[in-house]
């Protein structure tokens, strides 16, 4: 794993939580209230799960090709945390093991340095460790609450400050932080940005690339060959080919907006991600002609811009998450993102959306337990041009829910108690961290190919995407948080005895 992270281009990263506490608060108005909360949630729950892709950009290719190697750590904090009923119905409904967590979990212990013996937590410390000293690009989705996990549980106590936190932020990966979520929102302004609708939009439009005759941009993903008792480790999943928009299933409009519906898998309507991103796509065109058609008659009259929207082709519940007015959902249900995901229960968007139910994945916009965001429907989930199928090492041995026969999650019709169990063991945090590294390496492609007046790179991190640099996407709001060391702000002294450790006194 060292070796792969020191070797990598970039890395991405997601975590599944024990809950994330009071979901309001989490998206409160204010940016400092919201952290707060985040930290509240950091110090007393604790990470159950790390997924970590290595993407490793590979030279004299013909295509922007990657290769990556996929882990899924299982934790287990020796301290005291809470731990949300919500939040483990939802990862036992898709397949998260808690018997060989308590058996065979990473112990770790959070804050600064406790725990002196290698039981208590320095394999998994020093693993981050690692991580920080290789200087690499970090990827996440949605990553603010991942980002305030990871620091408290395997770095140092949080800082009271959201100043102090962003300041030890930037220092801590001076390579940069890009936030997936607030790509697909602001550069590519997808229809919808739930992890698995982003990561399947952008496998579709890259195979789409691949099949135009290779003239238009698209990245292309290999994976390690692993041998001998290695391949035991090995977690396989098939990831099937796109089915036609021709069924007539109808769409959960909840579950097509956000990634997350309350009523699960007994929900009658449809929560196929490939059928939502297909009918998106019709209302899409079909839009644009019928603007194209006013314009003709009304010669310029006002109409709106083409494209000029980040909702243009949404059905109408896909609304901006500023427009969104939080009070008008139920419960407190924060509607407010275009991503529900809070990790525990059903409240919060995709993107930490609570999403308790087995199909969806969702990480609630506050992040939830991101653990589920979107693989909801599928073992697809984890792949990247073709119909191949994705591997992630598992600490745990590999697991044959699905192995390389699984069922093929099919077409948009009801699908069987075989598919849905299939589709409960295929929730992982090293697939969502996968899915999160698929769609910024196929942005990275798409922007540097199609950007206009592109300039010729000069170093590695030119081919990044520099307006999305150290952005990390905010809930509800129009503007990102900007991780920098404000002039205003100082380091935390715990960041700064921590980075003479990383560093050797070398910052």
């Amino acid at each position: 794993m060292v070796v792969a992270i020191k070797t990598s281009s970039f890395l991405a990263l997601d975590t599944e939580l024990s809950g994330l506490g009071n979901r309001k608060s989490l998206l409160a108005e204010s940016i400092e209230d919201r952290y707060k909360a985040i930290c509240h949630a950091a110090r007393s729950r604790s990470i159950l799960s790390l997924g970590i892709a290595c993407y490793k950009k590979l030279d004299n290719k013909a295509a922007d090709t990657y290769l990556v190697q996929v882990y899924n750590l299982t934790l287990l904090c020796s301290e005291e945390y809470i731990i949300e009923p919500q939040s483990v119905q939802f990862l036992v409904q898709h397949g998260f093991d808690f018997n060989k967590q308590y058996a065979h979990g990473i112990p770790y212990c959070k804050g600064n340095n406790k725990g002196g013996s290698d039981d208590q937590g320095v394999h998994i410390r020093a693993l981050f460790t690692e991580l920080l000293r290789a200087r690499k690009p970090l990827v996440l989705h949605n990553g603010l609450i991942d980002m305030a996990f990871l620091y408290q549980s395997f770095y140092a106590h949080l800082p009271e400050r959201l100043a102090t936190f962003t300041a030890d932020l930037s220092e801590m990966f001076p390579a940069g932080i890009y936030d997936t979520k607030y790509v697909t929102e602001f550069e590519l302004r997808l229809t919808a940005s739930y992890l698995e609708y982003a990561y399947k939009k952008c496998k579709l439009d890259n195979s789409r690339s691949l099949t135009s005759g290779g003239t238009r941009p698209h990245v292309h993903v290999e994976f390690c060959q692993y041998a001998g008792h290695m391949s035991t480790y090995v977690d396989y999943r098939v990831c099937p080919a796109v089915a036609s928009a021709e069924a007539q299933t109808v769409i959960c409009p909840r579950f097509s907006a956000f990634g997350w519906c309350s009523n699960g898998t007994q929900c009658p309507l449809s929560h196929d991600t490939d059928l939502i991103i297909l009918q998106d796509e019709k209302g899409k065109e079909d839009k644009r002609k019928k603007r194209k058609r006013h314009r003709e008659k009304r010669r310029g009259g006002g109409d709106v811009a083409e494209d000029s929207s980040i909702f243009n082709g949404a059905p109408e519940n896909k609304i901006a998450h500023m427009e969104v007015d939080r009070e008008e959902t139920p419960d407190g249900q924060q509607k407010a993102t275009a991503d529900p995901c809070l990790e525990s229960g059903p409240l919060m968007d995709s993107d930490r959306n609570s999403q308790r139910n087995e199909g969806e994945n969702m990480k609630a916009d506050s992040k939830g337990n991101r653990v589920c965001e979107d693989n909801t429907d599928s073992v697809t989930t984890a792949t990247a041009d073709e119909d191949t199928n994705t591997k992630t090492n598992t600490e745990d041995g590999a697991e044959s829910s699905t192995g390389d026969g699984g069922e093929r999650l099919g077409g948009h019709s009801a699908r069987t108690d075989a598919q849905k169990r299939a589709e409960a063991g295929t929730h992982r945090a090293g697939f969502d961290a996968f899915m999160t590294g698929y769609i910024f390496a196929y942005s990275c492609t798409l922007v540097k190919k199609e950007g206009v007046g592109a300039v010729e790179e000069t170093e590695a991190e030119q081919s990044w995407l520099p307006t999305c640099l150290n952005k990390v996407y905010l809930s509800g709001k129009a503007a990102p948080l900007n991780v920098v060391k404000s002039t205003f702000s100082k380091s935390s002294k715990a960041h700064m005895q921590k980075m003479e450790m990383v560093w050797g006194g070398r910052m």
